[in-house]
């Protein structure tokens, strides 16, 4: 099972000592939150990109993907009635889908809740925008040959789209294999979902092909309550395949301890599980 490193949570280090850092303990390669490679990342030429993928390749680490999708530039929404928004949004989205393409990864996970509000009243126009930002995503990812995630989240964080039932009823809807969707473990724990029981529902059918470990209060994985060794043995004996992530929220006591202590934590579990 490959685990990678979401990359906001060593942002404060370049991104060659990015790539050094995961590779040297013990994660498979980043996936890529844009913004911490710029405030404007749409603005990166291809000359750019193909620049930090020859870092990554210089320093053996794979780009697995991209997630946090939006976070930058400031303004944009999935769900907005404005039309200028929502066309600089799909914009911002379709570069996205080859930036993905150009780095080398293979996926883009879209969580992103700040850009996702369903504003009161206007829930219903609000969904038929994010339903029509997806099926965008979707022509462009299947164009690039990558596939576009929707990420479930928290209630706490966003209305639009919390359980792999929603994700998949926007999938079906469109009717395009580039989607697809995931399960978060922090975000469906805060649901009140069991997470042995979303995983042992969804995984034989095939729907999903992403994990993010995160613990239910929001640190890394071990340091909160949950039994991340019943999830590390579930995926073993459901022969998981896709592809997980190392995501937490709060870094303790920095974004470098927790990331090696969650790394060697998840390789011990899965030495065990073996």
């Amino acid at each position: 099972m490959k685990i990678y490193l979401c990359s906001e949570v060593v942002r404060d280090l370049d991104f060659a000592d990015q790539c050094r850092f995961a590779r040297d303990i013990g994660y498979d390669g980043l996936e890529i939150a844009p913004f911490t490679l710029s405030d404007a990342p749409q603005n990166l030429s291809v000359k750019d990109l193909r620049a930090i993928r020859a870092i990554a390749d210089g320093e053996g680490v794979a780009v697995a993907g991209l997630h946090w999708l939006l976070a930058a530039p400031q303004g944009l929404s999935i769900t907005s009635t404005d039309p200028s928004v929502a066309e600089k949004t799909r914009d911002v989205g379709k570069f996205l889908v080859d930036m993905c393409r150009e780095l080398g990864g293979h996926y883009l996970v879209h969580g992103s809740p700040l850009q996702r509000p369903l504003e009161p009243g206007l829930e219903a126009v609000g969904r038929r925008q994010g339903i029509a930002y997806f099926a965008a995503m979707a022509e462009a990812s299947s164009q690039a040959g990558v596939r576009y995630i929707l990420e479930p989240l928290s209630r706490d964080d966003t209305a639009f789209i919390n359980t792999v039932e929603d994700a998949l009823a926007i999938i079906d809807e469109i009717g395009s294999e580039a989607l697809g969707t995931m399960i978060d473990s922090y975000a469906a724990i805060s649901n009140g979902e069991n997470l042995p029981d979303l995983l042992r529902r969804w995984i034989p059918r095939g729907a999903i092909s992403h994990v993010h470990f995160n613990d239910d209060n929001k640190r890394g994985p071990g340091e909160g309550t949950t039994d991340f060794g019943a999830v590390v043995e579930l995926l073993r004996q459901l022969d998981y395949n896709g592809t997980t992530a190392v995501e937490p929220f709060i870094y303790n006591p920095d974004g470098p301890c927790c990331a090696a202590r969650s790394i060697g934590y998840l390789r011990g579990l899965m030495e065990r599980s073996r």
